[in-house]
């Protein structure tokens, strides 16, 4: 930094109490470390760039003053409005001052905290081991190599300059106006909009001019003031020249741009067949040998779907349908190779039929081959999903062999694609390379000429970003060139002394419409026992990568696109002992191995990669390898300091990281086995990404009768902080014109020191307008929030949230965390709607909707869509802690319940309970801290032996007319489950309501939140068909099958299973509603695992459900169990169309003497005579039918009920 003068305002020499670029947290906790009043520290502001931040201790609480630079260089505290400030040349200077006593200040300046001088050490070990000095950066200097002339060349284009505007309308838009021209349009608005914004900014620049001519009367100036109004005379009629062009060009040239979907393709696919099985109930079994092999022929071209029926004598029955009959795909998940499909047979009916196939991978080819086919046929014009492929290789400092099409197609080891799609082109193709000694230039024309090979397609670079041998390149499929802007390039050096680019990150963004992109390919310091130097690495990358939109500054690149993915040579090593480790890999064993990866470990202490999502890994380390072979690891290396060890270890991955209520699907992730030239072999990853379209209103922008709003009832956060200041909200998403500020918490308090929980009322915060009011728009849209500080205007949290679940007429609950330079640093929730005026609430299926996931088929009804929508990654590799345990034979399974993973629907979501400071008193109290509040907070986080107190939450009697069902498992002991493994620290219980469950609650001083109105009433709100969670910053828990074991399974993914007595937090939880409810209905009611929740039956989907997220969560744990229990167990239903209610299935049951089985029917939601008809075998045994005869009574008398019909 530099002040006046060009002296430096550290002085001669940086003061040790100047800590550089200290976040806020660790200057808090250092001086919470040096404990005495008067403690203090200088770090730099991370508010205002060049200024500083003052934070002093004074009675355990931190207090930050502002130092900022005038416009001459000089220093000054900020000051109240009218107090003159002092100024000083250099910090030292200003803070001798204050060493004085009585300057202003909430105590005097007495004891410095010094910086912790790490001594850099000097890193050999640049390339594994390999070279003995770092590689030599490509002889090209620029950090961004333009492969071609259409590939911006600078990695920070000059966003104001009217060459950018007039790149982006060529990129963009002259193909949309070129398209209105053909269909006879008079106009060209696009070439015109853009006319308009570069004349504003010349007329910016001439008033400019204008006021220096008239101070100064320079006659160059008035020259130049001339030739800039002729200028932008020249600009305003350039728009008549185009238009002439355009509609010359598109009467003569017959060989024009065709409209934007329908541009080259590739190759054609061939009709591909699948062998596979009708799946029939006993109750349709009327036949004997009933033939039910089928082949399932997909003709992509032609938009058929042929299934064909063998019959006697080898006679073949068929029928055709095109790709608009076929309604819907829904996957089972508990049976993985599993499909059903929904037919359409006549106007409003349709008919589904279930079938298996050979393997859950050819399950997915099919549905690949069939969601291609749709999107090929479809009449949109622009897409609703994308295929991505990423790839990572460290290449060893070797040029790549001729062939590593084994990269591009994903064959190898791991997950990979069937062969049968295998060839099928991605939208995007992703490249990340570390060690490459490639030009730019000759690798991108290498990757063309490869992709080219295989698909037959020019894919055209759009960005290429180099730091030394770190190289990243974005191809893009050339039908959708049109679609990319923004790009945005930048590089973080990370080497020794964060000055060497042998180490480090480069990183590319761009929007795919109006969906927002972010790659980072990176390379971290090698070495087993580097771990705190990789995770300062992601650290430094994280906060110094310069990507993305610009006004977002505030916070981290992870939170700035709506898709992020982070791959590279991360260099996190495995933990073992190096034999034990070859004998696992020998055996195919990788889990244990996977259990001391230290990345998974620092991911699970919250260190790194906060909320990041990664496939399960299921292929062999991927370093180091001998070169030539990859049947051998070499793990020792002779050097000068002695004998290196190189432990085989899984250094190469791809992470990502995207909104909540967005849709992704990982569908590959795995390595190479033929490419041999580096000791890494290469990894690719696959991926299904939805995207949304620049939206344009049908009905022009919206009148005051017909706007959006989004209204917020209150807003309440725990910041871990020990100041005490006041903050306020700020609100940033695409859909607002500017963002928006709230004022200041109007309440405040702390049981703790180093916590705070602050809240806005409604009357503190903005009602907000979005841009335009139609639900389609809105319901891709997320609003990103940041709390901050009022005394440095610094924030102390950032979140985000998805707008798609609050639409609706009455509020809805948010919950979620707070994190800042990739720390988690709180908890926000709140109640906020958005309200749509009811002329703009149409909407239509998106593509990616079309494929559904039945989370456990048995409990919906057979040929109606009770099924469950992807739209988010439900699987993170749980970052849990204490507490936190997964079961060995549910994490085995879960590898094959990848392709088909069911919909997050959570605001901001966290598919884990992970260990933080919401869930673990520990982390209430700062490492090597002395805290005289530890006892207070302690005793009360410690679990009740008894089960939840149901005094603390007797709920109202419910409305008329609802009624509550049993919810299984919330009431009585927990069952007994498979052995788990504890993933943490050692003082994990192993017992299911142990002592370890009850610490997943949040702070004590987070107080029970009031009931709302109306909390039992079930109010329709239309547009929405999907379910919403109860918890929504919780993924989804995958449904346990019934048995003693459910529990085990239930939270394999979401964090551990409860006892009762977790849930004393003397707060009314959804699930202590259920319990009460149920106790009073079915006081003798015995526990047993619940099945998967059946929907509600005849309404649109979700209904059930905005009764319950009423209801602001207390405890994550307590969410995640209801989230595995019926939705009609959580609430009755005010509705009497929901249900027929118990005595019409009694009555029945009783007619034909077999009334026991009653409860065990409605216990698994079976509760009405009219979707009985679809229940199965399966479903009857799960109720508590065992008796075969039983069950073909009960079968066959609703069989003859439904012939009745």
């Amino acid at each position: 930094y530099t002040g006046g003068g060009g002296a430096s305002p550290l002085g001669p020499a940086p003061p040790m109490w100047y800590h550089r670029d200290l976040s806020r947290a660790a200057a808090e906790e250092l001086l919470a470390r040096a404990g005495r009043d008067g403690s203090f520290l200088v770090r730099d502001s991370e508010s205002v760039n060049g200024a500083y931040a003052l934070c002093v201790l004074f009675q355990k609480h931190v207090h930050t003053y502002r130092i900022l630079p005038d416009d001459e260089g000089f220093l000054a505290v900020q000051t109240s409005q009218g107090v003159q400030p002092k100024r000083f040349k250099t910090l030292p200077e200003l803070v001798s001052l204050y060493l004085q006593p009585s300057q202003g200040l909430v105590t005097t300046l007495l004891y410095p905290v010094e910086r912790e001088e790490t001594a850099v050490s000097d890193d050999r070990d640049y390339s594994d081991g390999e070279d003995e000095k770092p590689p030599l950066p490509p002889r090209s200097s620029s950090t961004s190599t333009p492969p071609g002339p259409d590939t911006p060349t600078d990695s920070t284009p000059a966003a104001n300059g009217l060459s950018t505007i007039s790149h982006e309308y060529l990129k963009g838009s002259y193909a949309l106006d070129l398209e209105a021209v053909k269909q006879g349009a008079s106009s060209l608005p696009h070439l015109n909009k853009t006319l308009v914004a570069s004349c504003k900014r010349l007329n910016g620049c001439q008033n400019k001019f204008k006021t220096s001519v008239n101070q100064g009367g320079d006659q160059e100036l008035e020259n130049l003031v001339t030739k800039l109004a002729i200028l932008k005379d020249l600009l305003s009629s350039i728009e008549k020249k185009a238009l002439k062009a355009l509609q010359d060009m598109s009467l003569t040239s017959p060989c024009s741009p065709p409209p934007l979907h329908s541009m080259r393709h590739s190759k054609s696919i061939p009709v591909q067949a699948f062998e596979v099985k009708l799946d029939v109930y006993l109750a349709e079994l009327t036949k004997i040998g009933k033939s039910q092999k089928y082949t399932l022929s997909v003709d992509v071209e032609g938009g058929r779907l042929v299934v064909m029926k063998k019959v006697k004598d080898n006679q073949e029955d068929w029928i055709t349908y095109t790709h608009d009959k076929i309604r819907q795909l829904i996957k089972s998940q508990r049976v993985q190779n599993k499909l059903g499909i929904v037919f359409e047979k006549e106007k409003d009916k349709s008919q589904r039929k279930d079938f298996i196939f050979a393997s859950a991978k050819k399950r997915e080819a099919f549905c690949q081959l069939l969601q291609l086919m749709k999107n090929k046929h479809s009449n949109q014009d622009e897409p609703d999903m994308i295929s991505i492929f990423i790839g990572t290789w460290n290449m060893g400092s070797v040029p790549a062999p001729k062939n590593v099409a084994s990269w591009v197609l994903c064959r190898g080891l791991g997950k990979t694609l069937d062969e049968m799609t295998v060839t099928i082109p991605h939208d995007l193709y992703v490249f990340g390379s570390q060690e490459n000694s490639v030009c730019d230039r000759e690798w991108v024309e290498s990757l063309r000429a490869l992709l080219k090979e295989q698909t037959e397609l020019d894919y055209k670079p759009i960005a290429v970003q180099t730091l030394w041998n770190i190289k990243l390149a974005v191809l893009v499929k050339p039908e959708h060139e049109n679609r990319i802007s923004h790009v945005g390039m930048s590089s973080v050096k990370t080497g020794i002394a964060n000055t060497l680019g042998n180490k480090g990150a480069v990183g590319v963004s761009f929007m795919f419409n109006g969906t927002s992109f972010g790659f980072v390919n990176c390379h971290l310091t090698s070495g087993n026992e580097k771990i705190a130097r990789r995770n300062q690495n992601y650290l430094d990358i994280l906060r110094l990568l310069s990507l993305g939109d610009k006004q977002l500054s505030s916070f981290d690149i992870s939170l700035r696109f709506t898709h992020l993915f982070w791959l590279g040579d991360l260099n996190y090593r495995l933990d073992m002992d190096i034999q034990e480790i070859l004998n696992y890999i020998n055996r195919k064993e990788f889990d244990p191995l996977l259990k001391v990866d230290q990345l998974n470990l620092e991911r699970e202490k919250n260190k790194v990669f906060l909320r990041f999502a990664e496939e399960e890994i299921s292929f062999p380390p991927t370093y180091r390898y001998e070169r030539g072979s990859r049947d051998t690891y070499v793990w020792q290396k002779q050097k000068a300091t002695g004998m290196r060890t190189n432990v085989p270890s899984w250094c190469d991955r791809i992470l990502w990281k995207s909104y909540p209520e967005t849709h992704i699907v990982c569908n590959s992730y795995g390595c190479t086995d033929d490419v041999v030239t580096s000791d890494h072999s290469p990894v690719f990853a696959t991926f299904e990404v939805g995207v949304t379209s620049q939206f344009v209103s049908k009905k022009g922008l919206p009148k005051s009768s017909e706007q959006a709003y989004i209204e917020f009832e209150s807003i309440e956060a725990i910041v871990k902080t020990a100041s005490r200041t006041k903050f306020f909200i700020e609100f940033y998403s695409t859909c607002l014109e500017e963002f928006k500020k709230s004022y200041e918490n109007d309440s405040q308090s702390s049981d703790n020191v180093n916590f705070l929980r602050v809240g806005w009322s409604n009357k503190q915060l903005t009602t907000l307008k979005p841009l335009l009011s139609e639900i389609e728009y809105l319901q891709d849209q997320h609003l990103l929030l940041t709390v901050k500080s009022l005394d440095g205007y610094e924030s102390y949290g950032e979140c985000v949230l998805a707008l798609k679940s609050m639409i609706g007429s009455t509020a809805q609950q948010f919950h979620t965390y707070l994190s800042h330079r990739g720390e988690e640093t709180g908890n926000i929730r709140g109640s906020m709607r958005v309200r749509v005026p009811s002329e703009r609430m149409g909407t239509r299926e998106r593509l990616y909707e079309w494929i559904s996931v039945d989370k456990d088929e048995t409990s919906g009804p057979k040929g109606k869509s009770a099924v469950v929508c992807r739209s988010g990654h439900e699987y993170v590799k749980s970052p849990l802690g204490e507490l936190g345990k997964l079961s060995e034979e549910g994490e085995r399974n879960s590898k094959e319940e990848t392709a088909a993973r069911p919909k997050q629907d959570g605001s901001d979501s966290d598919p884990s309970i992970s260990k933080n400071s919401y869930n673990n008193p520990a982390y209430y109290i700062l490492e090597g801290v002395p805290n005289q509040s530890a006892a207070a907070v302690s005793p009360e986080l410690l679990p009740s032996p008894t089960s939840a107190n149901p005094q603390a939450a007797k709920p109202p009697p419910p409305s008329a007319g609802a009624r509550s069902k049993p919810p299984g498992a919330a009431s009585g002991p927990p069952h007994p489950r498979r052995q788990v493994r504890a993933i943490s620290e050692e003082s994990s219980s192993e017992d299911d309501g142990g002592v370890g469950s009850t610490l997943n609650r949040p702070p004590p001083d987070f107080p029970p939140p009031p009931l709302p109105k109306g909390a039992l009433e079930m109010v329709p709100e239309a547009p929405f068909t999907k379910p919403r969670t109860l918890y929504p910053d919780l993924a989804e828990v995958r449904i346990p099958a019934a048995g003693p074991a459910a529990h085990g399974d239930a939270f394999r993914r979401g964090g551990v299973g409860v006892g009762a007595g977790a849930l004393d937090d003397q707060s009314c939880s959804v699930l202590q509603m259920a319990k009460t409810l149920s106790d009073s209905e079915f006081p003798g009611q015995p526990p047993r695992a619940p099945s998967a929740p059946p929907h509600l039956r005849g309404q649109p989907m979700g209904l059930g459900l905005d009764a319950c997220r009423t209801f602001p969560p207390r405890n994550p744990i307590t969410e995640s169990i209801a989230e595995d229990m019926p939705e009609e167990a959580l609430w009755g239903s005010s509705s009497s169309s929901l249900s027929v209610g118990e005595s019409s299935v009694g009555e029945w049951l009783q007619r034909l003497g077999l009334e026991r089985y009653e409860q065990g029917l409605l216990h698994n939601g079976w509760d009405d005579l009219e979707f009985l008809s679809d229940i199965t075998e399966e479903d009857l045994e799960e109720a508590g039918v065992h008796d075969p005869a039983h069950k073909r009574i009960l079968l066959e008398s609703l069989r003859q009920q439904q012939q009745q019909k």
